[in-house]
């Protein structure tokens, strides 16, 4: 299912369900892959960067619910940014670049864990969610350094407050992050 931003709405956790019912026997894994670039992240970068832009959108219900649950995301990865490079790090040119990066990657594995929690849930532990980023300019899947498992090679979600925080910083100590902000040398 493709869907603004990774949401689980009722209509996206309705139709994961409707497969699990009925592709239980062959379902091994169900996979949250978000992109980079990702729309509905940048426009939430952005409300975070310029909050009085947010303005402009606040009027329309459904793209502020998108925004909103966004926002969280966006916040965290900006901390991490902060206490990885310094508060400085937002007058580096890559830094809105590098701020989407940060909360695209954070976003899939959020909603990964929010599914890997439902599934446990639901009796289905023999079910995994794993989660990565398919980078459009290379046509790659990515995951933070040290989270690949095998042999799907995607990211198994977090599972505690501990493991989102090491996430973070994964995330933020990356060379995807460091080549946004103009921090990294292939040579060197």
């Amino acid at each position: 299912m493709r869907v603004a931003g990774n949401g689980l709405g009722h209509d996206v956790l309705g139709s994961l369900w409707y497969a699990l019912e009925h592709l239980r026997e062959s379902l091994r894994l169900v996979v949250i892959l978000g992109h980079s670039g990702c729309g509905a992240v940048s426009a939430a970068v952005d409300a975070f960067l310029h909050p009085l832009g947010y303005l402009s959108v606040s009027t329309s219900y459904s793209l502020r619910g998108i925004l909103d649950r966004l926002l969280i995301v966006v916040e965290a990865a900006a901390r991490k940014l902060a206490a990885t490079y310094g508060s400085n790090v937002v007058e580096q040119p890559g830094y809105r670049d590098a701020l989407i990066a940060a909360a695209v990657a954070g976003n899939v594995a959020q909603v990964a864990f929010t599914v890997q929690r439902e599934l446990a849930g639901l009796g289905l532990s023999e079910l995994r969610a794993v989660h990565g980023v398919y980078r459009l300019e290379t046509r790659e899947v990515w995951v933070p350094p040290g989270t690949a498992d095998s042999p799907t090679r995607l990211a198994h979600p977090p599972t505690d407050l501990a493991a989102f925080d090491q996430l973070g910083d994964a995330i933020a100590k990356s060379d995807l992050i460091a080549q946004n902000l103009g921090r990294y040398d292939k040579h060197g």
